[in-house]
C-alpha cells in the first residue's frame, strides 16, 4: 500500500468544520464539568489551576476554528493537528489526575475513533500510535489519583498492565470498525452515484428519440418555405445566372435535410411502439444484435423452452441490466456466447453462460458488492462496479440473481430470474 492509498492523496478528504467544533465544545465542557465537581464538591486534592490553563487553551483553540476559521469544511492536514493537540490535552489532564488509573482513560481513544470514521487510514494511524504512545507513558508517569492514593491506597501493577491492555484492544478494535464502516460507506454512495449517473443517462437516451421528432415536425414547415423560395429566385433569375449553381445547391441541400428528419419521426415512431410492450424474446434478440454486429464471437439466443410469450415493459434499468452481463459474457469469453430463455406460468429464466475464465473463487460469493477485486487479476480493472449496476437495476424490476460456473462452456454462468406477475404487461 502506497502513501497515495494510505492517505487518500488523490481525494478531497476533509472534516465538517461543525461536527469538529460541537465535540470539542463537549469535550472542553465536559473536563471543566469534571475537574471542578471532583475538587471543590468532592474535595479531592489535585492541581486545579493547572487543569484549568490546559482546558483554558483548548478553549481559546476552539473560539478561534468556530469564528475566525472561515472554510465550513476542515482539510485533513488541519484536522490531524487538532486532532493530536486534543490528544495532547487530554494526555496532559490525565497526568495530573491520576495517570491510566483515571476512569476517564477511556476518553482517549475518541480523536483516534473520529479519524477512522471521517479521514484516512493513515491519519488514523498515527493518532493511533501516538494514543497508545501516550498511554504507555501515562501508565509509568503520573500524579496521584485524587482520593486513591493520598489513603496509601495502590492499585497493584498487574491490573495497571491489564487495563492499558484493555484499551489499546479496544483502539484498534474502534480504529478498524470505523475505517471499514466509513470505507463501505463511501462505496456504497459511489456506486449509488455511478447508478443514478446510468439511470439518468438512459432516461436521456429515451427521451432523444420524442425530441428528435418533435424538433422533425417543428423543422419541417420553414425547410419547406426555403425550399419553394430557393425555386422561385432561380426561376426568377435563370439557369443562365452565376447564382444557379449555389441556388441549385440549396435546394438539394435542403431536400437532404427534409429527409434525414423525416427518418427520425419514422424511426420514432417505430420505437415508441417497441418501448411500450414487447416480448421478452425480443428484447433479448435486440440486444444481443448490436454485440453480433460488433463481435466476431459466436453469440446465439436459444428459446427452445419459451413457452410463455408475454409482453413485458421495456425500461431502460432492464435495458442497462441485461446488456451489462450480455457484455461482460462477450468480453470475457474465448469463442462462444450463449442466452438461454425459459419460462411457463409463473417464472421466466435467462441464463447467459460463456467458454471464458469464469468467475474467480474468490469472489464469486461478494459478486454483486461494488469495488471487490479478485487475487487472480493482476490489473485495476473488474472492480465489480458494473455487475453492482447491472444486479441493482435487474433486482428492482423484481429479478433474482445468482452466479455460478457453466458445466457446458466451462466459463461464468449469471442466471436471472423474475416471477410472470411482476413483469406481465397489458398487449
Amino acid at each position: 500500500m502506497n502513501l497515495s492509498t494510505l492517505f487518500r492523496l488523490e481525494e478531497d478528504v476533509h472534516l465538517d468544520k461543525n461536527t469538529l467544533v460541537n465535540l470539542r465544545w463537549i469535550a472542553i465542557i465536559g473536563q471543566l464539568i469534571t475537574i471542578n465537581v471532583v475538587f471543590f464538591y468532592l474535595e479531592l486534592e489535585f492541581p486545579i489551576i493547572i487543569s484549568h490553563v490546559v482546558i483554558f487553551f483548548g478553549l481559546i483553540s476552539n473560539l478561534f476554528l468556530q469564528f475566525k476559521f472561515k472554510s465550513v469544511q476542515v482539510n485533513e492536514i488541519r484536522a490531524l493537528t487538532l486532532l493530536i493537540y486534543d490528544l495532547f490535552q487530554l494526555t496532559v489532564l490525565l497526568y495530573l489526575t491520576g495517570g491510566i488509573s483515571n476512569p476517564f482513560i477511556i476518553l482517549l481513544i475518541v480523536p483516534t475513533v473520529v479519524s477512522s470514521t471521517f479521514l484516512s487510514k493513515g491519519t488514523t494511524i498515527i493518532l493511533g500510535i501516538l494514543t497508545l504512545c501516550f498511554l504507555f507513558l501515562l501508565n509509568i508517569f503520573h500524579y496521584p489519583l485524587p482520593g486513591i492514593h493520598e489513603n496509601s491506597f495502590t492499585f497493584p501493577k498487574f491490573y495497571l498492565v491489564g487495563l492499558f491492555l484493555a484499551i489499546m484492544i479496544g483502539l484498534i478494535f474502534l480504529s478498524y470498525f470505523g475505517i471499514r464502516f466509513a470505507g463501505e460507506v463511501k462505496k456504497r454512495s459511489s456506486a449509488f452515484n455511478k447508478l443514478q449517473q446510468v439511470i439518468a443517462k438512459e432516461y436521456e437516451l429515451e427521451n432523444l428519440g420524442g425530441q428528435a421528432a418533435a424538433a422533425a415536425h417543428s423543422l419541417g414547415t420553414p425547410l419547406s418555405t426555403i425550399m419553394v423560395v430557393a425555386k422561385e429566385l432561380k426561376n426568377e433569375i435563370g439557369e443562365t445566372s452565376k447564382h444557379a449553381k449555389d441556388l441549385d445547391l440549396l435546394i438539394s441541400q435542403t431536400r437532404r435535410c427534409g429527409e434525414i428528419l423525416k427518418k427520425i419521426s419514422q424511426k420514432e415512431i417505430i420505437e415508441d411502439k417497441f418501448m411500450s410492450a414487447v416480448k421478452f424474446e425480443d428484447l433479448l434478440s435486440e440486444i444481443l444484435r448490436s454485440f453480433i454486429e460488433t463481435s466476431d464471437k459466436d453469440i446465439k439466443l436459444n428459446s427452445a423452452k419459451n413457452k410463455n410469450q408475454i409482453n413485458i415493459t421495456r425500461s431502460p434499468e432492464m435495458i442497462y441490466g441485461l446488456r451489462n452481463f450480455i457484455g461482460n459474457a462477450v468480453k470475457f469469453s474465448n469463442k462462444k456466447v450463449e442466452v438461454q430463455i425459459s419460462s411457463d406460468e409463473s417464472k421466466i429464466n435467462i441464463i447467459i453462460a460463456d467458454d471464458g475464465p469464469g468467475f474467480p473463487e474468490d469472489i464469486i460469493d461478494v459478486l454483486g458488492q461494488p469495488y471487490i477485486k479478485s487475487k487472480e487479476f493482476k490489473s485495476n480493472s473488474g472492480l465489480g462496479v458494473g455487475t453492482f449496476l447491472g444486479k441493482t437495476l435487474l433486482e428492482r424490476s423484481g429479478a433474482k440473481l445468482t452466479f455460478s460456473s457453466s458445466i457446458k462452456y466451462g466459463g461464468a454462468v449469471v442466471q436471472i430470474s423474475w416471477s410472470t406477475s411482476s413483469l406481465i404487461v397489458n398487449s
